[in-house]
């Protein structure tokens, strides 16, 4: 099974886990996907929010902010929209979007399990320690001895 796929399904194991998908936010691709409906489409929802995390990386850019997105949440009437980029291949520009009902979902559980799951994709990446700032390499090296 690939990288991919074991994190897409872990997400979608989340408690309240509606849909997920793995997006480049650079083209808008999606590399992979679990779940939604007929009312809930992914395929239009997941690479539109690459707009969003592009938008939040220029505007940071902008502010001159040197510090990395944790998650984005975005908060609906029935739904949590959990964005949240991956760090791992410097090449690779990728993030998490989650879908949760908010009725079943534990946001602060589902915040911190896709934070592990995250954390268990960046580091299946043999290419991504070299990528990793400077400012964060104590973190994710931290991690990796758990």
């Amino acid at each position: 099974m690939s990288d991919v796929e074991y994190a897409l399904n872990a997400a979608a194991n989340i408690k309240g886990a509606f849909a997920v998908a793995i997006v480049d936010y650079d083209s808008g691709m999606t590399l992979g996907s679990r779940g939604g409906s007929a009312e809930f489409d992914l395929d239009v929802a997941a690479p539109g929010n690459s707009e969003v995390v592009r938008a939040k990386f220029d505007v940071m850019q902008k502010l001159g902010l040197r510090e990395t997105i944790e998650d984005i949440l975005i908060t609906l009437d029935t739904q949590y929209h959990l964005i949240r980029p991956i760090y791992s291949n410097g090449d690779d520009k990728l993030f998490f979007y989650l879908v949760l009902n908010r009725q079943q979902a534990n946001l602060a559980m589902a915040r911190r399990d896709l934070k592990v799951i995250g954390q268990r994709f960046y580091l299946d990446d043999p290419s991504s320690q070299a990528s990793v700032p400077a400012q964060d390499q104590g973190y994710y090296q931290q991690v990796g001895r758990r």
